[in-house]
């Protein structure tokens, strides 16, 4: 390259610049310093060397620029004035007006544990977690000394209140889930009380657990009731396989006894109707119903049996028949074919 072909004085830039080493600030000192001297030969050169400096640091700390994801608490005189947004901000400068810089919208954590009391006075060792915004950035910055400081402190009061008031089967049960919301508003309402614009958005007991002196003797607690949850499945389990068969055969029951009971009944409503009209015609012609009775008794006695029947002129021979009649009917016809005519 024609800018770096041998023989030269050193390698040069194709501008035929020679590269420096000299910082940022030294090649602004460079470029000013001719400035500097031309102007400060005449008379008050030096007063004008002061105002340009001034000048320079007034302009320089004019200028704030606030990142993507920030919030600017502008301080004037240490008190506050105003929030700035992301984007280049213009202020007076120190000490009249000073920028703190925090992050907007970020989540913060706390983290602790501690032994606590439950209602019936055991011990559980509770780890959680407290999870915050910033709701109020100036209550954030100006009503506490520490406000990270004043919610791990409130946290561990309301935290305490709530294992306070549960017993420690129900605590070892859900592990504390439960109590997780109630925990956040208790926490919630103290930091209002406070006034230090955050929003709690979640409390999470991680652990809930005896103190490691009777963890086994818990432990088996536990276990047991593990068992016991196990076993109350399995009973929901077959219960849901056999009560559906035996309220099948139930009902099944039910209904050929609701059958039975309306058939037993209409024949006896028959039955009394019957005996009913019958009695009104007893009434009325007692010797009369009463042979008809006989009557009708004896046509269903002799109904199918072998009948003989005699005439009133003489003596009558009856022969049986050789093969013998059924017992009802024998007892009949014996009854029936004895009868001797009166000469």
């Amino acid at each position: 390259m024609a800018w770096n072909r041998p023989g030269g004085s050193g390698p040069h830039e194709p501008w035929q610049r020679p590269p420096t080493n000299r910082s940022p600030q030294q090649q602004l000192w460079r470029r000013l310093k001719p400035w500097f001297t031309r102007f400060g030969k005449g008379p008050g050169g030096l007063a004008g060397i002061v105002l340009a400096f001034v000048l320079v640091l007034l302009v320089l700390g004019s200028q704030v620029v606030i990142g993507t994801g920030e919030v600017g608490v502008v301080l004037r005189l240490g008190r506050y004035d105003r929030l700035l947004g992301p984007g280049m901000h213009f202020k007076w400068p120190r000490p009249i007006e000073t920028v703190v810089k925090t992050a907007a919208g970020r989540t913060h954590a706390v983290s602790d544990n501690a032994l606590e009391l439950t209602q019936d006075g055991a011990l559980v060792n509770v780890e959680y977690t407290v999870q915050y915004e910033v709701d109020d950035l100036r209550k954030y910055l100006f009503s506490a000394e520490d406000a990270d400081g004043t919610v791990a402190v409130a946290a561990q009061a309301a935290v305490r209140a709530v294992i306070g008031q549960a017993s420690l089967d129900r605590l070892l049960a859900d592990r504390g889930t439960t109590l997780a919301d109630a925990a956040a508003q208790a926490l919630q309402r103290r930091l209002d009380a406070y006034g230090v614009g955050i929003r709690v958005s979640e409390i999470s007991l991680q652990s809930v657990s005896p103190p490691a002196e009777v963890k086994d003797a818990f432990d088996d607690v536990d276990k047991a009731r593990e068992e016991k949850s196990s076993a109350e499945v399995e009973a929901r389990a077959y219960a849901g396989k056999v009560l559906p068969a035996a309220r099948s055969e139930a009902a099944k029951t039910l209904a050929e006894a609701q059958a039975y009971k309306a058939e037993r009944v209409a024949r006896a409503q028959g039955e009394t109707a019957q005996f009913n009209l019958l009695l009104a015609a007893y009434r009325a012609a007692p010797a009369l119903t009463r042979r008809r009775l006989w009557l009708e008794t004896m046509e269903e006695v002799l109904a199918g049996q072998h009948k003989v029947i005699a005439g009133g002129n003489g003596p009558v021979s009856v022969q049986l028949p050789s093969t013998p009649a059924p017992a009802p009917a024998a007892s009949a016809g014996q009854g029936a074919a004895t009868p001797q005519a009166k000469p």
